[in-house]
């Protein structure tokens, strides 16, 4: 199934994304490019191949951490407003206030 420069517009637009007519283009390509490998993928023959373990619930377990805590160039001040309890405190997003708040 291929990308149409319709469907990169309607994505675009509920992405809320402005897009020039050349850009649209591009990303029709590109788009199709990436399905073309994945038809390319799916002919590939997998069975009595043993699927990947190694992301998600079944991950390998992470090492400890370990050693001495490198020290900051700068204090924890120099890279924010304010540090919490030795977290970085930065101000809330507009975008994440309700009308409450503001």
């Amino acid at each position: 199934m291929a990308v149409t420069i319709d469907d990169v517009r309607h994505i675009a637009s509920l992405a809320r994304l402005g897009l020039t007519d050349d850009r649209a283009v591009q990303l029709m390509r590109e788009m199709n490019t990436i399905l073309g490998h994945m038809d390319e993928l799916s002919k590939v023959d997998t069975r009595g191949v043993d699927e990947a373990v190694g992301s998600g619930a079944r991950a390998l377990p992470l090492r400890d951490d370990g050693g001495a805590p490198i020290p900051l160039a700068r204090s924890l001040d120099a890279f924010a407003p304010a540090v919490r309890e030795g977290f970085l405190a930065v101000p809330r997003l507009a975008t994440h206030e309700s009308p409450e708040e503001a």
